[in-house]
């Protein structure tokens, strides 16, 4: 059991973000059928992990439970509720990494479930089709629903190679995504989806408006507003930084990454030649 114990924390120390968020996702989801199993041994009613962390729809339930607005992302109702939230971010989320920074998934993945928890309470309280349902929310796809849409806006012509169907668009994807929420809100789950959508346009507000600044700032996330005192090399070829004190990268190769990464925002990474490929790479090393 103790060998047990190490393998699993040395592989979540190993992990990168988007892992570690999956892997606390997971046992918060066998903790609390543990807790229903025992509940139901014990003939206590409900589940006790869903009662206090879930988000209620009601102001006044919200106030005495602030804490839900976050603890709601790590609760899901099932086994495919949870492997659809988790495949999803899994994917996506390590494709952000290639573009942005693991500051970037966090803000964007908590801003995107706050974002979709405010907009299911404002929906349940104020639309009068959902006025005195008593319900809760639970699950990921907030936040991963602003993953996807974020980076979806940063490279919306980067193509996902499917088996039997072929490259899609990221923005192809996008979209779809949130046509298909906006579709199933009269049929079922109409608080869920509506904070979906929160978290898209969490994910699309927050890319447009920092990568907007990236044009006088010449960075390509908006991580280097919350920059912390000391700044990262170059940690991937495909992510555009400043180039740090003491880096043998002068403005005309600068110039040139930044030519080559734009090029990669528009038409994906396949389009650039092998020239560009190697120039990348062996930049990537300095």
């Amino acid at each position: 059991m103790n060998s047990l114990f190490q393998k699993l924390q040395y592989k979540f120390n190993y992990a990168t973000i988007v892992e570690r968020i999956i892997y606390i996702t997971i046992a918060v989801f066998i903790f609390t059928f543990v807790i229903e199993a025992i509940a139901s041994l014990i003939q206590v009613e409900g589940n006790p992990i869903f009662d206090w962390f879930s988000l209620p729809t009601s102001f006044q339930d919200f106030i005495v439970k602030p804490w839900t607005i976050v603890t709601y992302g790590f609760l899901h109702g099932g086994f495919w509720h949870i492997l659809f939230n988790l495949l999803i971010l899994y994917y996506f989320g390590n494709l952000f990494l290639d573009f942005f920074s693991k500051r970037d998934f966090l803000i964007y993945y908590f801003a995107g479930i706050i974002a979709g928890g405010v907009v299911y309470i404002l929906s349940y309280n104020y639309f009068p089709a959902l006025k005195n349902t008593n319900t809760t929310l639970v699950g990921a796809s907030a936040g991963v629903t602003a993953i996807v849409i974020g980076i979806a806006t940063k490279i919306p012509n980067y193509a996902l190679h499917f088996r039997f169907i072929g490259a899609i668009k990221l923005w192809y994807i996008a979209v779809g995504l949130i046509v298909l929420d906006i579709m199933q809100i009269p049929i079922n789950n109409t608080g869920g989806h509506l904070s979906h959508l929160g978290g898209a346009i969490t994910g699309w507000l927050l890319t447009t408006y920092f990568s907007s600044g990236k044009k006088s700032s010449k960075r390509s996330t908006f991580s280097s507003f919350f920059k912390s005192k000391k700044q990262r090399p170059l940690k991937t070829v495909y992510k555009k930084q400043q180039p740090v004190a003491g880096s043998k990268i002068d403005d005309a190769q600068q110039q040139k990454i930044d030519k080559i990464l734009d090029k990669i925002s528009k038409s994906g990474y396949d389009a650039l030649t092998k020239e560009e490929k190697d120039f990348l790479f062996s930049v990537g090393k300095k």
